[in-house]
């Protein structure tokens, strides 16, 4: 007979018996791991099925070693691609969606960011996310303002010196207007700035080379282990090693055509130019 199905009891046991013998409390495993602690309490009493990215915040708020950490994984893994819809993530708060990336981004050795659509979050400024956050369906003042600052928050990995950060955005994605041309013009300059960070890589793919494939949708790889992937609906993430495997070949193919260093920033400082008046 094959092994019983995994459940959210059976799942919130194992994890509630962890967190019991590493001596913690419910709070500080929480706040570890981004999440409320009635989240948790309802995980280790069986009430919600945990997604795998909670699983994995939970086990690395308790310092479980990276070799239990992924054979507990490897069980949970029923479905190793999950997808979460933008609406759910705007009830639950897309503040504490930015403070989940944050605890991912700092397990993160080495991470790479293909963007096609807008400037990577950790290289924004404050007016240009406000600006984003301002597109349809846009968020009310108050929540505007709490997610603006927790993405801002998590822009201090970057100064860290611990971790390598590799970004490709498609030129085109410089030119779009989401904002006014001043704040435009500011937000390249601070691309210019943060691509002379050390351990920080930024190229960005031209308009007037050939295209290595089509830019359908950004995302982001976290080591080798998990990409995420934003679509207009949804948030997806898979930890599948072949579609791993698929987006870091993808990764790499829009990386080799693009230009860095100071090719790069002459490139960017043109357009920053072509926004002032």
């Amino acid at each position: 007979m094959g092994a019983a199905p995994l459940t959210a009891d059976s799942i919130g046991k194992a994890l509630r018996a962890l967190r019991t013998a590493s001596g913690l409390t419910g709070e500080t495993v929480a706040r570890r791991s981004s999440m409320s602690a009635a989240k948790l309490s309802k995980i280790e009493n069986g009430r919600t099925m945990p997604t795998v990215r909670d699983v994995e915040l939970i086990l690395s708020a308790l310092n479980v070693s990276e070799a239990a950490k992924e054979q507990f994984l490897a069980t949970v893994r029923a479905e190793v691609t999950e997808a979460t819809a933008w609406r759910l993530l705007r009830r639950m708060g897309p503040w504490k969606h930015q403070q989940a990336i944050r605890a991912i981004e700092k397990t993160t050795v080495t991470l790479r960011l293909f963007q096609g659509q807008l400037i990577p979050g950790l290289l924004q400024t404050p007016e240009y996310a406000t600006a984003v956050f301002s597109l349809p369906p846009a968020l009310p003042a108050e929540t505007r303002a709490r997610t603006v600052a927790a993405r801002l928050e998590r822009q201090a990995v970057l100064y860290e010196g611990i971790r390598a950060f590799h970004f490709v955005i498609c030129e085109h994605v410089l030119r779009w207007l989401i904002c006014e041309p001043a704040v435009m013009a500011v937000q390249l300059d601070r691309l210019v700035s943060l691509s002379r960070l050390p351990g920080v890589t930024i190229g960005v793919v031209p308009l007037s080379g050939r295209m290595p494939d089509f830019p359908m949708t950004c995302f982001s790889l976290h080591d080798d282990r998990l990409v995420m992937i934003e679509t207009f609906h949804s948030e997806v993430t898979t930890r599948d090693p072949k579609d791993v495997r698929l987006y870091l070949d993808t990764f790499e193919r829009f990386s080799e055509a693009a230009l860095y260093g100071d090719e790069m920033r002459v490139l960017v400082e043109e357009i920053r130019d072509g926004f002032l008046p």
